[in-house]
């Protein structure tokens, strides 16, 4: 039995080791096919022949454009656009439009609080409206009107119905070529009332290519699944099977050895989520230059501990080792400031996120489940430990040494 067990965690950890190398190595699938459309859903097979769609209606420059590349990016959205070489940018903007608005924003790290966006929607009185806001954060009274850092030209912005497509126009001009940029794509059925955008019903962050040409070399990058499964696997690996695991061995070691090979499973999968979370964490880096120093500083703190913590595992001494009490306060220690910087993480990457209250709701029920079963274990803990403590001066009162 002693050599089993043993013989499990290494084996655990080598496994671990594996799926994470593994994990490594995954590339993300792509998100668009060739012909442009983001995979998944529905209703997207008739938007690559929008790029057909005669836009001699526009006004001047937007409707007698020339070298204009169009591509389906989102939903029903398609964008148009062109640049020459003083960098002027057209940006036209169509999707399927029913009731509400559309918008198409600008960021610099694919987070939509910072960004600035151009929105347009039909009015009550059947009036077109189209206006630039910022985003100073994720709440509606921080989207503020005719505010913005989108560098527009003196060409009067655009914004009409043909058909069944809205269509957005406008032209900026950069100091330098527009080439790889964060875009985030997003809808609202509500329409905004004394120029207050309601919130959306749907966005997605999408790594789009405006260099000249590259509309069939490059495909569109859609951000949102990426991010979503970045913070779930956090919020599962660091935020309960790790926790899952650490309240084994505290409170359940009279359940000998079970405790321990539980104990051994639960971390090593828990690392394994966490890790992959953190590989997904690092593609969003890379790709979108997301800058958040302070949640991808403790982000990779807690991987360092994560992996002493494992390593651990090879440098455990036997129980009659004097120095296996030392070994187990860094084991305990280490592990408890993981969790608690694991937990600081994700509420730290729920808040630059702007995930929402579904997610802060979720989070913070799991979370208060943890912690409350941790006092109710620690409690009864005491309760049984005061118990024999009481039993035992009970029997030295009835068997006084003489």
């Amino acid at each position: 039995m002693a050599n089993l067990r043993s013989w499990v965690p290494n084996q655990l950890v080598v496994v671990g080791f594996c799926v994470s190398i593994l994990v490594l190595e995954l590339n993300v699938p792509a998100l668009a096919d060739e012909s442009g459309n983001i995979g998944g859903g529905g209703g997207r097979a008739e938007v690559p022949e929008l790029c057909g769609t005669d836009l001699s209606f526009l006004p001047t420059p937007y409707g007698n454009l020339s070298h204009v590349f169009c591509k389906p990016i989102w939903n029903t959205f398609v964008l148009r656009h062109s640049q020459n070489e003083d960098h002027v940018v057209n940006i036209i903007l169509s999707a399927v439009y029913t009731t509400g608005w559309v918008g198409l924003g600008f960021s610099k790290d694919g987070m939509m609080v910072g960004s600035s966006a151009m929105v347009g929607w039909l009015n009550r009185k059947g009036h077109a409206k189209i206006k630039q806001y910022y985003l100073q954060g994720s709440k509606e009274w921080q989207v503020i009107p005719d505010k913005g850092e989108l560098p527009l030209t003196g060409i009067p912005t655009y914004v009409g119905i043909h058909g069944a497509m809205i269509h957005l126009a406008y032209q900026m001009k950069f100091e330098n070529k527009l080439a790889r940029q964060p875009i985030i794509l997003a809808f609202g059925s509500a329409s905004p009332k004394h120029s207050h955008l309601p919130k959306h019903d749907d966005k997605t962050t999408i790594m789009f290519d405006f260099s000249p040409g590259s509309h069939a070399a490059v495909a569109s990058t859609d951000f949102g699944p990426m991010k979503k499964n970045h913070g779930i696997l956090g919020i599962i690996g660091w935020g309960l099977i790790l926790p899952i695991g650490a309240i084994i061995p505290r409170y359940f070691k009279h359940k000998d050895p079970l405790w321990y090979y539980l104990h051994s499973v639960f971390q090593v999968v828990g690392f394994v989520i966490g890790l992959a979370g953190v590989v997904l964490g690092r593609r969003l880096y890379n790709m979108i230059k997301a800058d958040f120093p302070t949640h991808r500083g403790i982000g990779i703190f807690v991987l360092v501990l994560s992996i002493l913590q494992i390593l651990a595992f090879f440098l455990r001494p036997n129980r009659e080792a004097k120095i296996r009490k030392f070994w187990n306060w860094y084991h305990h220690w280490v592990g408890r400031l993981a969790l608690f910087f694991g937990a600081l993480n994700i509420v730290l990457g729920i808040q630059i996120g702007g995930a929402g209250n579904d997610w802060k709701i979720g989070y913070g029920f799991l979370l208060s489940v943890v912690i409350l079963t941790v006092i109710v274990l620690e409690v009864l803990a005491w309760m049984k430990k005061s118990e024999k403590a009481t039993d035992m001066d009970q029997s030295f009162q009835m068997n006084p040494v003489e």
